[in-house]
């Protein structure tokens, strides 16, 4: 990303979201997001998923422009909310991409849903509905679905934010399996400093009005991350350093 712009005209004016954004997102790398609210991390997904348009600057996935490569479905989106079709079992959620779109040109890649159901531990719930499944069931399936068609990129806008902070905690540690095994890169926006420390390699930390890179911050712990890592030194030091930013940042 090069010295981004996104701007809307609403009822009172030109309102600019983000400017002069400009970052580099690591091939299989895990980078997470933060800022205050209304300072542009949803729109900058948006921006890179072709979702709204760019008023300056530059995005490249892989070399193509968003619009080339959400042809070529480079990459695939997971909501807070699961948006699962209540009337389809989980299975049938997660086929859903391979019967509404296909990637442009070339030979159709996509991984088996049932596989993508045992990957983030839904083994045996196949022919669940929604309405069967827990909160963080449903968004187990919400990644699988968001797998299926094998993107470069997955764009995560507050996955969890709605669970209960066991669940979240317990798919913070499933993501970061999912991640290890499917070498797909991610750009994670959450509200949660200690969850942006805990996923992130690196995490990039918005300012506000409009949404301005505050700083990329490198977070490198040295080894395997487990739960157990939040209650070291190092962990406190990086979520304070990332807390003082966002205090800034307001």
């Amino acid at each position: 990303m090069r010295d981004l712009a996104v701007r809307f005209e609403t009822d009172t004016g030109l309102v600019t979201a983000l400017d002069g954004v400009g970052f580099d997102v690591p091939v299989g790398g895990l980078v997470t997001m933060l800022g205050p609210s209304g300072c542009g991390k949803s729109t900058l997904l948006r921006a890179v998923a072709d979702l709204v348009p760019i008023g300056d600057g530059e995005i490249r996935v892989f070399g193509r422009s968003p619009e080339d490569a959400r042809l070529a479905r480079d990459f695939a989106f997971v909501f807070q909310d699961a948006t699962l079709l209540p009337w389809r079992s989980a299975i049938d959620n997660v086929r859903l991409p391979l019967e509404v779109g296909r990637r442009d040109g070339g030979v159709e890649q996509h991984a088996e849903p049932d596989e993508l159901l045992a990957l983030v531990g839904l083994a045996g719930r196949e022919a669940a509905l929604p309405h069967e499944l827990s909160g963080g069931m449903r968004q187990r399936v919400s990644i699988a679905r968001a797998l299926v068609c094998r993107p470069r990129v997955l764009l995560m806008d507050e996955p969890f934010g709605a669970l209960d902070e066991i669940t979240r905690d317990k798919l913070n540690e499933e993501l970061l399996r999912i991640w290890r095994e499917t070498g797909t890169t991610i750009i994670f926006v959450t509200h949660s400093i200690p969850e942006a420390t805990f996923l992130g390699q690196k995490c990039l930390v918005l300012s506000a009005h409009p949404g301005r890179v505050r700083q990329y911050v490198d977070i490198d712990f040295g080894g395997p991350r487990t739960l157990a890592i939040r209650d070291t030194l190092e962990f406190v030091e990086v979520t304070a350093h990332l807390r003082g930013l966002l205090e800034e940042s307001t």
